[in-house]
Parts: structure tokens; C-alpha cells; sequence
């Protein structure tokens, strides 16, 4: 497994139009979001990057939505996603729409997010998958400088593991558009969502373990047992003459 951190750096594209069949990706990822929007409660959303922005979430409840990336006028916020400029524990919900996808240090990025979202707070990722179409043409040297096979694929899995460390709890992952050319209800893109080009987590921070540990229970029945056996031993030495 290649290292997460890379030296190599990348540019994100300014929007979908740049990306082959980028307008079906932001339709795919709109349709499968759609259902979650209304669950988030809060005052901030921040979209992370110049693909976030473009993703419809005006089905939100939160009512401050703004953006934030590196040297555009269109974005809300100029920063950068490694040091991002706000409080931590500030931010109620946060869009990445294939940021860790053009990012040479995708685990620094979750990191700064991690510090600046709220207890409970909702976290949104979405990148390319590797076990796709798009996988097979990242492997042709030809197409590996173009978009999108330029930028990096991680699988939902281990998107996952990072998210578990950070202890966030996964509500939602799914890869769609195996066909990037077919809309997200088409029935053949549905039936073999596994292999789908987008890949999509939802997930939400947690303050306390999502996995309780048995090894405090057991200490305290190990002390419990202990001074039960030594009464009994007491009681036994001061019956016997």
C-alpha cells in the first residue's frame, strides 16, 4: 500500500466542467447526499475546495454555508487546507468533495478538520475509487497526467480506517457510477454500484470510544475477588483455635 503523504504536489480542477464526465459526478454526488441534507443541524457548513462549491445544499438546515480554498476570489475564505484559519470546535459540517483526492497529505487535511468541526459535527468526503474504471486508466501511462486518472484513489476502506482513528462514526459509504456516462438511477449503475467510479462517505465525530472497553471491568471484578478472598481467609484463621 502506497504512502498516504506524498512529495508530489497537485491542482485541484476549478470545476466539474474540467473533469470528463464531471457534470454526471456532481449529479451522482448531489442525488446520494440529497437524503442526508435535512439531518444536519447547525449554524457553519463549510465546502472545502473549488469542487465543493459546486454541490447543491440548499436542503441543509445549516443556515451559514460558505467556502474556503487557495488563491481564488470566488471562494468565501482564501486558506489553506492544511492550516485552516478557524477556532477549534467552530464548524458544525464540512464538505470535501475530492480534496483528499488532489491533496499530497490527505491525513493532515483530516486532521485540520477534525480540529475545527464540533463535537458531533458531520463530516462529507467523496474521491475517485480504484476498484473502477477509472482505476483501470490511471494503470495506461498515457492518460495517467490527465484528468481525472491524475488525481489519487483511495478506497472507501481505507477512508474509513483514517476516519476510525480520528473516532468518527460512519453512517453512510457507497460507491456509485461504475458507468460515469449514465445518471445515478440509471438500474445498471445501481446494480453494480461496487465498482463505481464515485466513492462517498458520511460520517459524524464522536467525543467517547464508539467501542467500549471490557479491560476496566475486569480490573475492578480482579479487586472485587481479591478482598473477598482475603475476608475469607480472615474469617477462617479466626475460627480456627
Amino acid at each position: 500500500m502506497k504512502p498516504a503523504r506524498i512529495e508530489k504536489q497537485f491542482e485541484m480542477p476549478v470545476s466539474w466542467s474540467d473533469i470528463p464526465f464531471g457534470e454526471q459526478y456532481r449529479q451522482a454526488l448531489q442525488y446520494h447526499l440529497r437524503s442526508w441534507w435535512p439531518k444536519m443541524f447547525g449554524f457553519h457548513l463549510l465546502k472545502l475546495g473549488h469542487l465543493s462549491t459546486e454541490i447543491d445544499t440548499k436542503e441543509c438546515m445549516i443556515s451559514h454555508q460558505f467556502s474556503a480554498g487557495n488563491n481564488d476570489p470566488r471562494f468565501h475564505v482564501i486558506a489553506d487546507p492544511l492550516a485552516l484559519p478557524f477556532a477549534n470546535k467552530s464548524i458544525d459540517a464540512c464538505l470535501m468533495s475530492h480534496m483528499l483526492a488532489y491533496n499530497h497529505d490527505p491525513h493532515w487535511v483530516l486532521r485540520e478538520v477534525d480540529r475545527v468541526l464540533m463535537d458531533d459535527g458531520w463530516l462529507i468526503i467523496s474521491g475517485f475509487n480504484p476498484f473502477s474504471l477509472l482505476g483501470i486508466g490511471k494503470m495506461i501511462p498515457i492518460l495517467r497526467k490527465q484528468q481525472p486518472y491524475s488525481s489519487r484513489l483511495f478506497p472507501t476502506i481505507r477512508i474509513s480506517d483514517w476516519l476510525s482513528l480520528l473516532n468518527y462514526e460512519v453512517f453512510f459509504q457507497r460507491n456509485c457510477q461504475a458507468f460515469p456516462w449514465l445518471g445515478p438511477e440509471n438500474r445498471l449503475n445501481q446494480c453494480i454500484a461496487g465498482i463505481g467510479t464515485l466513492n462517498i462517505l458520511v460520517a459524524r465525530k464522536r467525543t467517547s470510544p464508539l467501542t467500549p472497553t471490557a479491560l476496566k471491568f475486569k480490573q475492578k471484578k480482579m479487586k472485587i475477588s481479591t478482598a473477598l478472598g482475603a475476608t475469607k481467609r480472615m474469617t477462617d484463621r479466626s475460627k480456627s483455635p
